[in-house]
């Protein structure tokens, strides 16, 4: 069963299914989808709580304990399975499979990966979570309908403006909804309910100190590491939200990886760029760094943004800074 994402939370009103999986491309609607599962397993009486990521260095043998053992004070509880590279390896795989053919009692489960590509969704261990329970594919908001969605998420709370101004509110994010989220959310605490100027947006969303978190990201891409640095250290300073960091730079990762895997793959640059939803001056930023940085490299960025991940957490120990730092020396050029 698919679930269409605008139609979960009438889905959750009427029941809590004991598995979902909730996958696609475009990060904050799909952790938006997650939230909303995970906010119903609570309110519900699911406050027990356990995760795992499933990557290349997965051992089955956890999962399978968890599974098997009782809540230590008999309560109800939310397995959370994550496989940020949507490749769960032979072991995750295995896992997967032997997990759901006996669902652990009283548990929830929620599977959260990004876009599978169509190899990948015939495959028997996604197979399986599509025959266990529902399953909420998200996708990317198209940049025609960018206007709309800014403007619905507008009046959500309370707030409208015209059609010319929803427009370069759509142009300044470059179609990045993660920064549309931050600026509609950043109006509301600026401005009452009611009709906004272009003037009020322009201010908002222009911020010079927004940015920095997206030169960080370019940085990252090509290279730069004096510039990532200098980025990183103002963003600490700036009391910038490690989750919010560790997302935008996630999604680079795997636009990166999109177009690396098309490359090899000899498809046709102007066909991976619309795939990858990269547009204007980005997309020679974009290809230069996917041309120069190999696949192997691009998915050990991503296992390790997945560790910055439960290190943000609290669930490994460790510097989120210097793993930030760690993350972005894997792009530095290589010398000969």
């Amino acid at each position: 069963m698919r679930i269409h994402p605008a139609q979960l939370s009438k889905h959750l009103q009427k029941q809590l299914l004991p598995f979902y999986t909730v996958f696609g491309e475009e990060p904050l609607l799909a952790i938006e989808a997650a939230d909303l599962i995970r906010s119903k397993a609570r309110q519900t009486g699911y406050v027990e709580r356990e995760i795992f990521t499933i990557d290349n260095q997965f051992n089955r043998s956890e999962l399978l304990l968890s599974k098997n053992s009782l809540s230590l004070f008999g309560e109800q509880r939310m397995i959370d399975l994550r496989i940020p590279s949507g490749k769960p390896g032979k072991e995750g795989s295995i896992a997967i499979e032997e997990y759901c053919r006996s669902l652990p009692p009283d548990t929830i489960t929620l599977v959260t990966l990004p876009k599978i590509d169509k190899q990948g969704q015939v495959a028997k261990w996604f197979k399986v979570l599509e025959n266990i329970g529902p399953m909420i594919s998200v996708s990317s908001v198209e940049t025609n309908q960018l206007s709309t969605w800014i403007s619905q998420r507008l009046s959500l709370q309370e707030q409208k403006t015209d059609s010319d101004t929803l427009q370069f509110f759509a142009e300044q994010v470059e179609g990045n909804l993660l920064a549309a989220d931050q600026e509609i959310k950043k109006l509301a605490l600026l401005y009452p309910p009611g009709t906004l100027s272009f003037t009020q947006v322009k201010d908002a969303v222009l911020e010079v100190a927004r940015y920095d978190v997206y030169k960080l990201s370019d940085a990252m891409v090509t290279g730069n590491i004096a510039r990532y640095n200098h980025a990183l250290i103002g963003l600490r300073g700036e009391g910038v939200a490690a989750p919010f960091i560790l997302t935008v730079l996630v999604s680079q990762i795997r636009t990166l990886i999109i177009l690396r895997k098309g490359l090899d793959l000899g498809k046709p640059l102007t066909q991976l760029m619309r795939e990858a939803r990269v547009w204007g001056i980005r997309q020679k930023i974009m290809e230069n760094a996917a041309r120069r940085i190999g696949l192997k490299p691009l998915v050990h960025a991503l296992l390790h943004a997945a560790k910055i991940d439960k290190v943000s957490k609290g669930i490994t120990k460790g510097d989120i800074w210097d793993e930030f730092l760690q993350l972005g020396l894997r792009f530095a050029p290589k010398k000969f």
